[in-house]
Formats: structure tokens, sequence, C-alpha cells
């Protein structure tokens, strides 16, 4: 008879995740729900005249959709999540006609080809990358939910974190973690490096002690209220507070070290000479089936240690995407031809995606091996040009209403 503490670690033990297909077409919700937001809000300035919403209506539209539909999807919706995205879609389809028609009762009627230039050279004044910023905020409020539910029943155990090998939304959540941290770094923003690099990489080292904190509170917190640990996930006293503290500054010391638009060959040198490692050496072997814990900290925290390797390469890629992505751009054109280069960028590490686990292994976040470096970067890359879509429509669809209600 299995005690309470047992059981609840059985439920979160021994799972193998989903397809990449169903995590990937997740990707859609979001932006759905982020247009359908945005469509609200036209139609409603289209008819009242004024925005800002009053603050507990916006609260309550934000609440409804854009945290909503994500509690839903992963709860009771989600054997449905294919069926709510079409509904979405329709919904997006719908609306977007009605905003249409409202406007052609206002609007100049302009020829097809004058509307397409209008909208390929319209200009959009970013002084961040709100896309950017939404994939940040959509990953934490992902975690977040995730967290809280993964104890329940209602929460898909495919969702979950895989055991070994596999790909639950928990686990890409993760790596997309670590790859928006780096999205948004100094280096990323080209942030000048005040000082020496001496004390630039010692700044670091004292900047991560909040997650030190955290870590240390956690791991007490854990232990003394006997509360249930899955230990194979980053070890006895390891956990993942700790890895992003050791990611940051392993990354500084390289980006001080060598140029930071080199970080896509750091990436690719870390990411595959760790899976050398795991080929060529007993670290896999260990990981994966030696169940002693009693050899010092390094073997009890295996996973969390070995892992932070592949963390790192995540966390470097995350810092090439964001020099891309940071660069100043002013017309939709050149956003377009962002979204297309980040879907050129998925394709490609897909298909290298689909190489790796033909040829050598499947992902592994326990490990964090070559394979779940590139489908965390390969499904990152795919958010985040859905969303990049998602917000040119929106904010181009916004600058058009306000000057064809002004007209």
């Amino acid at each position: 008879m299995l005690s309470q503490k047992e059981f609840k670690e059985a439920f979160v033990s021994n799972l193998n995740g989903t397809s990449l297909g169903e995590v990937a077409l997740g990707s859609f919700l979001s932006p759905l729900c982020l247009v359908g937001r945005g469509q609200f809000l036209i139609l409603y300035h289209l008819g009242k005249g004024v925005l800002p919403l009053p603050w507990i209506p916006q609260l309550v539209l934000d609440f409804s959709t854009i945290i909503l539909p994500l509690v839903l999807s992963c709860t009771v919706l989600s054997d449905l999540l294919h069926l709510v995205i079409l509904a979405l879609a329709v919904l997006a389809a719908t609306t977007l006609f009605c905003i249409c028609h409202a406007k052609s009762s206002t609007a100049v009627v302009h020829s097809k080809d004058s509307v397409a230039k209008r909208f390929f050279q319209s200009h959009v004044q970013y002084n961040q990358v709100p896309f950017v910023t939404i994939f940040r905020v959509l990953v934490n409020v992902k975690t977040a939910i995730s967290i809280l539910a993964v104890d329940f029943s209602v929460f898909p155990r495919r969702y979950a974190k895989t055991e070994t090998y596999g790909t639950g939304v928990m686990d890409f959540g993760v790596g997309a973690y670590v790859l928006a941290n780096a999205l948004v770094c100094p280096e990323a923003r080209r942030k000048e490096v005040s000082g020496s690099k001496l004390s630039h990489v010692v700044k670091q080292l004292v900047s991560v002690w909040p997650l030190v904190i955290l870590g240390l509170a956690r791991l007490t917190s854990v232990k003394m209220s006997g509360y249930h640990e899955h230990v194979t996930e980053y070890g006895v006293h390891w956990n993942f507070f700790f890895t992003l503290a050791i990611v940051r500054v392993v990354a500084s010391v390289l980006l001080v070290l060598f140029p930071v638009h080199k970080s896509w060959l750091l990436a690719l040198l870390i990411g595959g000479l760790y899976q050398v490692t795991l080929e060529t050496s007993g670290l896999k072997h260990s990981i994966i089936h030696n169940h002693e814990r009693t050899g010092g900290f390094l073997q009890a925290n295996r996973e969390g240690v070995s892992s932070v390797v592949g963390y790192v390469a995540i966390y470097m890629a995350g810092v090439q995407i964001g020099l891309y992505l940071m660069r100043p751009r002013t017309q939709v054109k050149e956003w377009i031809r962002v979204i297309r280069n980040l879907l050129l960028g998925s394709a490609v590490f897909y298909a290298a995606l689909i190489v790796c686990q033909a040829y050598l292994e499947p992902v592994s976040r326990r490990m964090a091996n070559l394979p779940f470096c590139l489908w965390t970067i390969a499904q990152s890359l795919f958010f985040l040009s859905c969303l990049a879509t998602a917000d040119v429509l929106h904010s181009n669809a916004a600058g058009n209403t306000a000057s064809y209600h002004h007209d």
C-alpha cells in the first residue's frame, strides 16, 4: 500500500510526454487570443470612440481572453485543443470581417494594390519588441499554471515533465524559460560592458543572489515539509533556481571571452560536445540507470549538474536570437521578413531534430541533450513567429482603425 507521499511521487513519475505536433499546435492558441483581444478593442473604439478601457473592465478582458484560455487548454479542454484553436480562428476571421465592414462605411475605398502597398510600407514605432515581451510573459504565465495544476488529475499527464525521454509541454517550458531570459539579457540588447571584464563577471555573479536564495528556500521548505520530490528531475538537492543562476554566470563569462555575435557558434559547440560526452562516456548510463545517490554531491544531483551544460547552449542560442530581434526596425515589411526568417530557422532546427532523433537519441529534458536543445530552439522560434504575426496584424489594424476613425 503506497503512502500519500509515494502516491504523489508516482503521479508525476514515469511519464512519456506528448507529440511534437501537439506542442506546436499549442503555439497558435495565445496569438489567436491576442488577436481576439485586439479585435474587441478595435470594435469598442469604432463604436465608442474612446480608449483605453477603465482598469477593471481591462483586467476582466485580459483575464478572459488571455489567461482563462491558457488554463482551460491545459485542463478541461486539453483533448479539444484543435477544435478550440479552429473556433478561435473562425471567430477572428468573422470579427475581422465586421471590422472591415465598419470601416467601409466611413473609409475611402482603396484598390487592392494600394491597400497592400500601404500595409507593407506602413511604420510601427517600437521602443522595444512587443512580441518578445509577450513571449516572456506567456512563458511565465504558462509555467505558473502548469506548476500549480500538475499535481491535479485534471492536468493531462502527457503535458507534465517526462521521466527520461519525451516531449511534454512542461519540458518545453523549462527550456523556453532559459531562452526567454537570454533574449533580453544585456549582451543581446548590445549594452556596453562598464568597467573591466572581471568586474562585469563579478557583477553578474552577485546579481544572481535572488535565484540562489530562492533555490535554498525551496530546498529547505521541501525537506522540512516532507513535500513529495521527483528526485530524477534534478537530483536530491538541486532545483531549477540553481540551474538558472549557474547558467547566467557561465554565459556571462563566455560572452566576455568570446564575441557576442558568435553566440550561435558557442551554442553549437557546447551542445555538440556535450552530446559527444553523453555518447562516449559513462555519463548517460549514470544519469539513466544508476539509482545510487550516496556518492557525494555530484552523484546525488547528477541530473541537475550535467543538464546545466545543455541549458547554457540554449542560453547562447537565445542571445543570438535576441541580437537579431533587437535590431531597430520601423516598417512592417521589415518585421514580415523577421517572421519569415523565424519560420525558416524553426524549420531548419526541426529538421536537425528529426535527424538527431533518428540517429542519436530522443529528446531528453532530464539530460538536456542535443535533441532537447534543438527542440527548444525550434519550438521557441515557431512560437515567436506566431506571436510576431499576431503583433504585426494587430498593430497595423489598430493604426488603420485610428486613422480611419479620425477621417
